[in-house]
């Protein structure tokens, strides 16, 4: 070969190294913009605008988490992606599709303020709209306030203000624990029955667990009220088998709800849209039971007499002993407490309450459940940094927007 020929080939090759290194160099740039876009779609559920896009694909290489969290400053994160991830916690049928509320909007307010996450069971806590927005006053006795809220389609971002929620629900501070003593929570939990919902659903929503999940036989039963047959069907083996299982945790700790009401006009307003929670404070005496405790706690007494009569709202957690002690409760509560706001912060303590933000908020964004080995792992690791980041629910969003951001 001719020194004219090789120099021919060298910058043939030169030529094509540069072509491939461009290629390369655009197929990394479309790569990054691809992953951007589908954090975007996960988090906001609407298209990033370019600049939004371009901004979040040069952080790709780097700092995606920082690219997520540009996802999040977009309002449809609040108006929607939150807005629906809360909704099916605040009925029974576990519907999406339900009014904004008090508690979708402390939620919302909660997570858009970086806030300790736990606090949502036991806090004095309220977000309303900004009064500067001429909505109808937050009312104890209907949804107006949040209805017209989002029917004006007014941005949650950035029209929610903290306020405390003793100030406008009439509870005593030391009454109010978070969500759990919101309107649209009392209207679906503490609504006629026996406050057992309240504590049900609280424990679906936020431990992800049902009764029949953490039932044991072994425990105590000393606390089953009266209302609990002990021989169902005529068959005491029935409730020394079952019954037993959800009863000997569950009452001793629904006791937290002894003084919680949800009043409304049945014949006139037979869904209770107008209706208040209502709270037995010091010195309130309910004519049947003789005490602060509400009536409810004495339905059908006369099933077992000899059931235990509830006189207060102390509560005891059993499950720290035997098979729930999975559920990982802090040492470093006692256990047993009055009324509503230990409850609430009991179960938001502990390690299965973490665990159910993280998994809830992974199948939110990646739109499925932890299916396998590297799943569950990302899940735990997810679990620790929460704890790590105090509790911060976008940090759980931005890793499951990363994990599945697809190569």
């Amino acid at each position: 070969m001719t020194a004219r020929n090789r120099m021919t080939s060298l910058m043939t090759m030169a030529c094509s190294i540069i072509v491939l290194s461009g290629m390369v160099s655009s197929l990394a740039e479309a790569g990054a913009r691809e992953q951007a876009k589908q954090i975007h779609d996960r988090i906001a559920g609407v298209p990033p605008s370019e600049s939004v896009l371009q901004s979040m694909a040069d952080l790709i290489p780097s700092n995606p988490e920082g690219a997520a969290f540009i996802a999040m400053e977009d309002p449809a994160f609040y108006d929607v992606t939150l807005k629906n991830f809360a909704a099916p916690w605040t009925n029974e049928a576990m519907s999406k599709f339900v009014p904004l509320n008090d508690y979708i909007a402390t939620v919302v307010g909660m997570v858009r303020d970086d806030q300790d996450f736990r606090k949502i069971l036991f806090e004095d806590v309220l977000y309303i709209g900004d009064p500067s927005l001429g909505l109808p006053p937050y009312s104890v006795s209907n949804n107006n306030h949040y209805s017209e809220l989002e029917s004006r389609g007014i941005s949650l971002r950035d029209n929610l203000i903290r306020v405390s929620q003793s100030s406008y629900n009439g509870l005593p501070s030391s009454a109010t624990a978070g969500v759990i003593t919101s309107r649209a929570s009392a209207r679906a939990f503490f609504s006629a029955g026996t406050n057992r919902a309240m504590f049900r659903f609280t424990l679906i929503n936020h431990m992800c667990n049902d009764l029949e999940q953490v039932a044991d036989v072994t425990l105590p039963t000393d606390r089953i009220r009266q209302d609990v047959s002990r021989s169902p069907g005529g068959d005491s083996r029935v409730f020394l088998n079952n019954c037993v299982g959800c009863h000997t945790g569950m009452d001793p700790m629904t006791q937290a709800f002894a003084y919680y009401d949800y009043r409304y006009d049945q014949n006139n307003d037979p869904d209770g849209e107008l209706g208040r929670l209502v709270y037995n404070a010091v010195g309130t005496t309910d004519p049947v039971t003789g005490t602060r405790v509400q009536n409810k706690y004495h339905i059908n007494s006369a099933t077992f007499e000899q059931g235990y009569v509830t006189p207060d709202d102390r509560w005891d957690n059993y499950w720290r002993q035997g098979a729930n002690r999975r559920l990982g409760w802090d040492p470093t509560l006692p256990g047993s407490g009055n009324g509503a706001k230990s409850l609430g912060r009991e179960f938001a303590h502990s390690q299965a309450f973490a665990q159910c933000q993280v998994k809830k908020v992974f199948e939110n964004v990646c739109l499925r459940p932890p299916s396998d080995s590297d799943d569950r792992a990302k899940v735990n690791s997810m679990v620790v940094s929460f704890a790590n980041q105090g509790y911060n629910l976008k940090q759980v969003f931005a890793e499951s927007a990363v994990y599945c951001m697809g190569e």
